[in-house]
Formats: structure tokens, sequence, C-alpha cells
């Protein structure tokens, strides 16, 4: 079983234009996607996490013609509910994967620019012909590619966004190196944040990794 890890994003808006109207806020951010699935009659329904104001972004989605509801909970971080008819690029996205034997591992992960971070496991033949399905008007960024983890992917996917920021940066600046490396002031300056922040996400994700080992 194979993997592939590629950046999809779209050269104008976001991947739909409900998507497009989170991409554009400047009230809210998109987190991840832990939810995508094409129902039968054509439409879509979403389930993400943002962080901002949760609130103002679930009234700016109703007043958009694509959006057939939305609900959100939660104030500086939460879930929003959405389901809207697709337009064309977002149709033949979720066609690709409804067409092809692949698996689409989520959460999906969102990135700046309005573009999503997609892992999708299959056989090497498969994986390709799906990338190249993805349509015009979408860039592809290639990231991964190698010997599928289930575990492990696992394990990495149920961090948040800043956490996997975080540990990547900790693992680049040396951090868990022997002799240690960096400080946790160093990760600081290479992310933007303080440094206890720094260390409380690390800890988070410690404790995460060490519960998985440990059979309680």
């Amino acid at each position: 079983m194979r993997y592939a890890t590629v950046v999809i994003t779209p050269r104008d808006g976001g991947l739909n234009p409900a998507d497009a109207v989170l991409v554009e806020s400047s009230t809210v951010e998109r987190d991840l996607v832990h939810q995508v699935n094409l129902l039968n009659d054509g439409t879509i329904v979403m389930l993400y996490s943002l962080r901002g104001e949760i609130d103002r972004a679930v009234e700016r989605l109703r007043d958009q013609d694509p959006v057939i509801a939305v609900d959100g909970s939660g104030e500086g971080e939460g879930l929003v509910y959405l389901h809207i008819e697709p337009d064309e690029i977002s149709a033949r996205l979720m066609g690709i994967i409804q067409d092809n034997e692949v698996v689409l591992q989520t959460p999906l992960e969102c990135t700046r620019g309005g573009g999503i971070r997609v892992t999708i496991v299959g056989d090497d033949a498969t994986i390709q012909r799906a990338i190249d399905e993805v349509p015009e008007g979408v860039r592809v960024s290639l990231e991964g590619i190698g010997d599928y983890h289930p575990e492990a992917d696992k394990l990495y996917g149920a961090l948040t966004a800043r956490q996997r920021e975080v540990l990547e940066a900790a693992v680049e600046q040396g951090y868990y190196e022997v002799p240690r490396r960096a400080t946790h002031e160093d990760i600081a300056e290479k992310v933007g944040l303080s440094a206890g922040t720094i260390g409380e996400h690390l800890r988070k994700v410690e404790g995460r990794v060490l519960s998985s080992l440990v059979t309680r």
C-alpha cells in the first residue's frame, strides 16, 4: 500500500464557493476539514475546524447561494458543518475520489492561500491517475510519496495543525537530538509563538504520543 501527500490550491478563491468565503475572511481561519462527503444527490457535506469568530463566519455563509445548510459551534475555535451545491471544480475533485480506487485520509489540513493538504492511499498507478485527473484551475504540489504506515499516520493526523507545525519545527531545529541542539526559544522564533506556548504544545504532543505507546 502506498500514499501520496499533495497540496491542491485553486488559482482563484477556494476549492468551492463556500470555501472561498472562509479563505477571504479576515475574522476566521480554516484549520482542518474533518470530513467531506459527496451525497447521492450530488451535493457535498463538509465538517470544518475553524479559528476565529465562528458565529460571524456562519452568518456570512448563510448568505451564499451554494449553501444549503450551515451550522457552527465554539468560540475562538470551533466546528462548522456545511451542506453545499458544488461548483464544477469541487464536483470534479470529489469525482476523482469516487471514480478511482483510492482512500482519502482525513482530516485534511487547510493551508494558506486557500489550499488543502491531502493524503491519498492506494497503489502507485491509481494514485498517479488520481493526481493526473485534477482539473485545470487547481495547482497540485507533491509533498511526499511512499509506503503507507497507518498507525503512524493516524497518530500524526490526530495532532492539531499548530501542534504539527511546532513538532516539525522542533525536529528540524534538533530539539530531540542528543545532545539537544535547540531550545523552546529557538523554536518560538521559528514559528512566531512564545517559548511558553511552545513548551505547552510539545508537552501535549509528547503526552499524546507516549499515551498511544502504553497499553492501559
